[in-house]
């Protein structure tokens, strides 16, 4: 069955009907959910955050594009997570917070050297958390706001 472009078919009846349209959920219909999300940072400087999460969270590179040449888009795998990392000449280094990237590691003491010899900075000491995480605060070269969190 062929279907039309912006028009969704049920997966029920083959009837197609515009979003607007949709059903209400329930147990007789399925929806298809997103697998997994990817975060991505924007950057003019692609090449110092690749150092940065590299060498601070031993991400391993999974994906160049393109392979040869100037990189616009660099995969990252960190521990069973990615990360994507997006050149963009135009990205206002001075654009607000809007997001905050959590990091699970063995030991945020251990990495707090790291994340200055990387080109990062760390806000303040750790702190123990009294829902057992361990937690320090950085900011990555970007001035992207950074937790490194363990389990006390």
């Amino acid at each position: 069955m062929r279907r039309a472009v912006g028009v969704a078919m049920s997966p029920h009846t083959g009837s197609s009907h515009t979003p607007r349209d949709r059903p209400p959920a329930g147990p007789d219909v399925r929806r298809a959910m997103p697998s997994t999300i990817q975060s991505l940072i924007i950057t003019k400087d692609l090449p110092r955050l690749l150092r940065f999460y590299e060498g601070l969270l031993d991400a391993t590179e999974t994906t160049r594009l393109p392979e040869d040449g100037p990189m616009f888009f660099v995969g990252l795998r960190v521990g069973n997570s990615e990360l994507g990392l997006v050149s963009d000449d135009g990205a206002a280094a001075d654009a607000g917070q809007r997001m905050l990237i959590s990091v699970a590691v063995d030991d945020v003491d251990a990495l707090l050297d790291r994340v200055v010899e990387f080109g990062g900075r760390v806000l303040g000491p750790p702190t123990d958390m009294p829902w057992g995480q361990r937690v320090v605060h950085i900011h990555d070269p970007d001035g992207n706001a950074v937790n490194l969190t363990h389990q006390l």
